[in-house]
């Protein structure tokens, strides 16, 4: 819901008091005072019905991001973005519904991988995803290079596609947090998207919407990631865990590592194709050794007792036996996909250009710079700047090594997929990107801490 206009609120004979409660709020959170219940639901029932303009709301959001909130405020806040919103019923399903969130990197496929694979192991999954903004691409921007598939359903059609196929995936819905929905685009413009207590609220509260029984949260830390830097990254998680849990959501999460790009392709086609080709057998290093760890914690959220080694088993055994696969194609399929794009990956948008990305030196590769590769794959198309600008869904880069390979001379690094745009800067970021040099490396593990 957008805000009231200036003019409107002017009339409106609340606003003045509206207005008077936020600034309020702002001074007394400025001065280091925790919120009351009452206070925080204000402000965010006050924006979200246009009785406080969006400077105030701003200044509010600017303070917490700088002051922080304890865990009894988070609570507030994520009840208040609720607040007047929809909540799903999955009793319906029958059986126990799995839901997980990824802060996000370059590489990322991992929700493409572990829903249909989870799913092929007869647990429910209920995902609502995002686009992107940034170098960050977004799970919406990937599956929407696949022809006809649906990706803004219906509330009311979510339950039984999840009882048709088993997963759902699908655009986040706004009637289900109006107030996130509100506040999200524009912590977006005022440089409050990394404030730990107001992505945890915002994440937190569309998993309380959707209320599955079990949430797997899988944290980036790393150059690429959202929060860098590991300590900051452990804070996020542990905030997470704490909120979930004080709304009765059980959950675990994933420590995991974005020092380097997750998987090989980056871009929204050329990652369609590798999640395919992981569901199909292909364990790319990585990316497979996250989605595995993922998989086996999902599985584990809504079945305690289940060992790792029996939940590696299971995952093992429907990647191996075809399964997931063939979950990932039905459910596409029941979402409008054309299944004979999904039966030959070559026939999804491709782009006509290649350029190589060749080693200057021999060596081992000492490090590659995700943001740099993510930044190349924006010049080229496959990602935005701006909420409306289009995308190239053949648009991208594959890369041929991982940090700690050992190169030549004139192997190649990477390989930039284009149409149009600044294909010279992009192929100056890929260069740029790799380090080669000589001596040992310690290759970072994809997954750092499991809680």
């Amino acid at each position: 819901m957008s805000p009231t206009p200036a003019t409107d609120r002017a009339a409106d004979p609340t606003a003045a008091r509206s207005s008077a409660r936020v600034l309020e709020a702002i001074n007394r959170k400025r001065r280091g005072a925790s919120l009351t219940d009452e206070e925080i639901e204000g402000v965010v029932t006050d924006y979200v019905a246009g009785r406080i303009p969006s400077y105030q709301m701003s200044a509010w959001l600017a303070t917490v991001a700088c002051r922080s909130m304890a865990t009894s405020e988070l609570t507030a806040l994520t009840r208040a973005y609720i607040r007047d919103g929809r909540r799903l019923d999955l009793t319906g399903i029958g059986a126990p519904v799995v839901d997980k969130h990824s802060t996000g990197g370059v590489g990322d496929t991992t929700t493409l991988i572990v829903v249909p694979v989870v799913a092929a192991c007869g647990v429910p999954v209920a995902k609502m995803t995002g686009r992107a903004l940034g170098f960050a691409g977004g799970t919406l921007d990937k599956l929407s290079s696949i022809p006809g598939l649906r990706l803004h359903l219906d509330t009311d059609e979510l339950v039984p596609m999840i009882r048709k196929v088993g997963m759902v995936i699908t655009g986040q819905s706004a009637d289900l947090t109006p107030g996130d929905g509100a506040t999200y685009a524009l912590r977006d413009v005022t440089g409050t998207v990394e404030s730990i207590p107001l992505i945890a609220a915002s994440i937190i509260s569309k998993k309380i919407a959707v209320r599955a029984d079990g949430l797997v949260l899988d944290i980036k830390t790393g150059a690429g990631a959202l929060i860098p830097d590991r300590p900051d990254a452990v804070l996020l998680t542990q905030t997470m865990m704490a909120l979930a849990a004080s709304f009765g959501l059980p959950s675990r999460a994933v420590l995991s590592d974005m020092s380097q790009p997750l998987g090989p392709a980056v871009g929204n086609a050329l990652e369609i194709r590798q999640a395919l080709d992981v569901l199909g057998g292909r364990r790319s290093p990585g990316l497979w050794d996250l989605c595995a760890a993922i998989s086996r914690l999902m599985l584990q959220s809504v079945d305690p007792g289940l060992s790792d080694a029996a939940a590696d088993a299971m995952v093992e055994r429907v990647v191996d036996d075809g399964s997931a696969r063939e979950m990932f194609v039905r459910w596409a399929v029941a979402q409008g996909a054309d299944a004979t794009v999904l039966a030959d990956p070559a026939r999804l948008p491709t782009a006509r250009r290649r350029h190589l990305v060749t080693a200057t030196e021999s060596g081992v590769v000492l490090g590659i710079e995700p943001r740099a590769v993510g930044r190349a794959t924006l010049l080229v198309g496959a990602g935005r700047l701006t909420h409306d600008a289009s995308l190239d869904y053949g648009a991208g880069v594959v890369l041929h090594h991982r940090v700690g390979d050992r190169v030549g001379r004139g192997d190649v690094l990477a390989e930039l997929h284009y149409d149009s745009g600044d294909a010279d800067g992009a192929r100056a970021l890929l260069a740029e990107a790799f380090v080669v040099g000589d001596g040992d490396c310690a290759v970072p593990p994809a997954v750092h801490q499991i809680f």
